[in-house]
Parts: structure tokens; sequence; C-alpha cells
């Protein structure tokens, strides 16, 4: 049987994981490159050998998506497995078609293909869009988990930006552990979270490593929780799947990729932010949730900040920094720091794009809908040189910073500036301590 060749089309991601579970050791194909998008700089590098295996002795090139239609053409492809997350589903078809006229078939793997076993319980925290809030939803779920004496450690998706070989298994336990896997601001957004609150954390490359080496954790290991990227659908089977939806960006849960998958698989659903969104938005919510997935416990939830410095904030023109992916392909206009802004009486938001330099510039020119935000981009060492620099030249009396990492620890911040911080709150019941308890016995024994 003559082998078919692939092309993977993805973000550091979830391509990587497809590869590694269906395509690596599989004779019946042959993956003659993988694409890279979404995510600067992380093109024209090698899917190394070392990770590969052995039908691949001299690694897979990683090639810019946009260059897709002249790979078809040129290593003669037979299909191309669509591996990232976050677009709108005519964007997704759009790609299809442009691989379908060139010649290949498209296709969409599914759970049976790609999720491990674990051989211990799972819980899975996914989302609609990236920015819903799965972190707060996270950290709430271990907080319990602590508080009914069961260890867990935490998985995150991936994010191998660097070195993927050296990546294929990170474990993090303190703030020293990002200096050594030299992380990104965007790695660390994710982490430090954790590891703050006395959590093991692991990410990476092979997440068949990854899950045994969790599982084994030195500390002790109860239970595994997944802990989601952008919108993407755990890489584990889950016993419970916790799926957080916004009702600021209504109706993406149900016109998204992979958005739907999420709704359809949840066991609870939490509907997250319902303190400052629309009344009309948070109800379309509640009726796609019904029509989706009726058999869904819904959690209602807000996201409640608190802000170190408010007279920072009262009577300031602000410059207000976000998560830098939920303001790009998130596609967020309204995030924690403008949510404190608003409610702390700032007298201006101040438009950062005039003042953008470099690769922050960039981001606005491929992101233009981002608005008056500044995005905290950090992927690597420019970018981050970038943003000390273009909050050094914002014209504001003070700086809201509202990522999830103190941002002061790795950039300077040259102006008067707070910290939003933002956590999971349950609003009425159900709570999550009532949707865990059958899960929590469970996993006690």
């Amino acid at each position: 049987m003559e082998q078919r060749k692939v092309i993977i089309i993805g973000a550091a991601g979830r391509d990587f994981h497809n590869f590694n579970t269906f395509y690596r050791d599989n004779p019946a194909y042959k993956v003659v490159a993988f694409t890279a998008a979404q995510i600067p700089g992380i093109a024209d590098r090698k899917y190394p050998a070392a990770l590969a295996g052995r039908l691949y002795p001299e690694g897979i090139p990683i090639h810019a998506q946009d260059e897709l239609e002249r790979l078809i053409k040129d290593l003669d492809a037979d299909e191309c497995v669509f591996s990232y997350s976050d677009l709108p589903y005519a964007k997704v078809m759009g790609i299809g078609a442009m691989i379908n006229a060139a010649g290949a078939d498209f296709k969409l793997m599914g759970c049976k293909s790609t999720m491990l076993k674990s051989t211990k319980p799972v819980i899975a925290v996914v989302a609609s869009r990236t920015g819903s809030g799965k972190s707060q939803t996270t950290h709430r779920i271990m907080e319990i988990l602590k508080a009914n004496g069961l260890k867990a450690v935490a998985v995150r998706h991936p994010m191998p930006y660097g070195d993927l070989e050296a990546q294929k298994v990170q474990r993090f336990a303190n703030v020293d552990d990002f200096t050594k896997h030299n992380c990104t601001i965007e790695e660390m957004e994710e982490y430090e979270p954790h590891v703050v609150r006395g959590n093991i954390i692991y990410a990476g490359v092979d997440f068949e490593a990854i899950l045994r080496a969790a599982e084994n954790d030195p500390s002790g290991c109860d239970v595994i929780l997944w802990d989601g990227g952008n919108n993407d659908f755990s890489f584990f089977r889950p016993d419970i799947t916790v799926t957080v939806v916004d009702p600021h960006r209504p109706g993406h849960e149900l016109s998204y990729y992979p958005s739907e998958v999420n709704l359809r698989l949840a066991d609870v659903v939490v509907i997250n932010k319902i303190d400052s969104a629309d009344f009309e938005n948070i109800q379309l919510l509640r009726s796609n949730i019904e029509k989706a997935v009726p058999q869904a416990i819904v959690v209602d939830a807000a996201s409640a900040i608190t802000v170190e410095n408010p007279e920072l904030i009262r009577g300031k023109r602000v410059l207000v920094i976000e998560d830098g992916p939920t303001l790009t392909h998130g596609e967020m206009k309204i995030g924690a720091g403008i949510v404190a802004a608003r409610r702390f009486g700032a007298a201006e938001i101040i438009d950062p794009r005039p003042y953008a330099v470099g690769t922050l510039a960039d981001t606005y020119r491929i992101y233009p809908n981002i608005g008056t935000l500044l995005p905290a981009m950090g992927y690597g060492e420019k970018q981050m040189a970038d943003l000390t620099a273009t909050i050094d030249r914002t014209d504001c009396d003070s700086v809201i910073v509202a990522t999830p990492i103190d941002l002061k620890r790795v950039i300077q911040i040259n102006k008067p500036n707070t910290r939003v911080r933002y956590a999971l709150q349950e609003i009425g019941r159900p709570t999550m301590d009532d949707v865990l308890a059958d899960f929590i016995k469970k996993a006690k024994g």
C-alpha cells in the first residue's frame, strides 16, 4: 500500500500532538511537512528527529502557513490535517477549500484518535474562546481538590516556542524553573499563577511522556487537571469536562473551531463574567447551551477583580495592558483591565497605537481590531524590549497591568502602575464544589 503524504497545519501545539499520537509510528503515512501560523517565529524550524521517531531520521521541516498551497503541489501531498484552534468556521473552511482546490484532502482529527488515557482520574478545563477564564476555573478547581485532601497535578496545553527537543517534558514547581526552561511571557502567564499557589504544572511537546511523568510526580498525584489552551479540546480522555463560555463573545461557542466541540463535550458549562456582560448576551449563551448540550450542568460565575492601588486609576489617564493572545487571535475587546478602569473611575483610557514600536506596531497591523489596549506580547527578547519601549513612549499618567503574571518581574515599567487580579466567583448554586462532589468521592476511593 502506497504511503499517503501528509502536511500537518498548526501553531506549535495541537499539530505536534496529532503527529505524536497518530502519525509518528504509522507506516501508512509519511508526514512531509508542518506549517505554522498564529505565533511569530515558530516557522523555519524542524520537528527534530529525536521527537519524530524512527520513521523520520532527518526530522520534519516546519514552514510558514502562507506557503501551504505551494507545498501541497511541490510535495504532492495527499492530505492536510488542520491542527490548531481559535478560528471562525468560515476561516477554517476557507483553508479547507484552498487545500481541496490544490488537490489534497482536508482532515480534522477527533477525540478517539488523539486523546490519551491516564492511569489517574482526569478533569479537563476547556473553553469556547481564548480568554474566557479557563485559568481562573482551573485555579478554583485546584483549591477544591486540595481542600478535599487530593493532590492534583496540572498539565498545560503546549506552547513549545523554543528548542523542541529540550522542551519534550517540562516541569514547573517554582519561578526559577521559568529561567531554566527559557520561558516567554506567554508561557509564564500560564505557569506562574500555578506555581505561586504551590501547584505543580507540566508542559512541553510529547504529551504521552508528559502524562506519565505527571502521573508519577515525586510530590504525588491523585488527579490530573488538564489546563486547556486557546479553545482546543483536551489531549487526555477526561472523566469530567468543564467548558468555560464567554458572554462577551456570545455565539462564538457555535461558530468557532473547536469551540462547538468543547461545548458538546461539556459535563459542566461555566458561564463566566456575568458581572460585566449584557443580559441579552447571557441569555443567548443559555439558549445555545440548551440547544447543544441540554444535559450539562450550568454554573454561573463572575470574574471577580481586585486592584492593588486604585488611587492610580481614579481620575487618571491610564494605559491598559492585557494578555497578548486574548487580544490578538482571541479577538477580545474587554478584559479585566478595562473593567477596572471603568469601575475605579479612570478619566481616560489612552490609545497606545500611536506609540507602538517594532514588533508591537506589527501586531497592531496584523490585528487591527485590538483597539485601545496594549497586548503583553513577549514571544522573545525583541518583543519584550518593544513592549517596554511602547509603555515608555505612551503619554499616560499610570499603567493598569491586567496580565496573569507580575509583568514587572520580567520587564521594567517606568511609570506609576497597578496590578489587577481576577478570580472565578460562583454565583448562586450549583457551585464548583457541588459539581465536583461525586468526582472527588470516586477519586478518594
